[in-house]
């Protein structure tokens, strides 16, 4: 499935590796050299427009998003949800 973090990105909810607050970043040297290497890599996409509220953590990519931790963890929680709902569909008789 896939999750819109914001500014237009949509990333497969799979290579989720962690969705943190912004606001961790001044507080944990490891993130900062992480996304400092990253940096230095072109790995990091930063918001256009926005501040940013939520730092997504892929596979190959870290996003920074507009889009708060909380409101991305109920978007990957709904698509979980989807998921496991069972396909009925082809139970029901017309």
């Amino acid at each position: 499935m896939f999750i819109h973090i914001g500014d237009d990105h949509v990333i497969q909810s799979k290579d989720v590796v962690a969705i943190i607050d912004h606001s961790l970043i001044s507080s944990s040297s490891i993130i900062e050299e992480m996304i400092f290497n990253q940096r230095k890599d072109r790995r990091v996409i930063e918001t256009e427009d926005h501040e940013a509220k939520a730092i997504v953590i892929t596979n190959d990519v870290i996003y920074f998003s507009p889009l708060s931790v909380f409101t991305l963890k109920k978007r990957a929680n709904m698509m979980t949800t989807l998921n496991k709902l069972e396909d009925f569909s082809e139970e029901t008789e017309w």
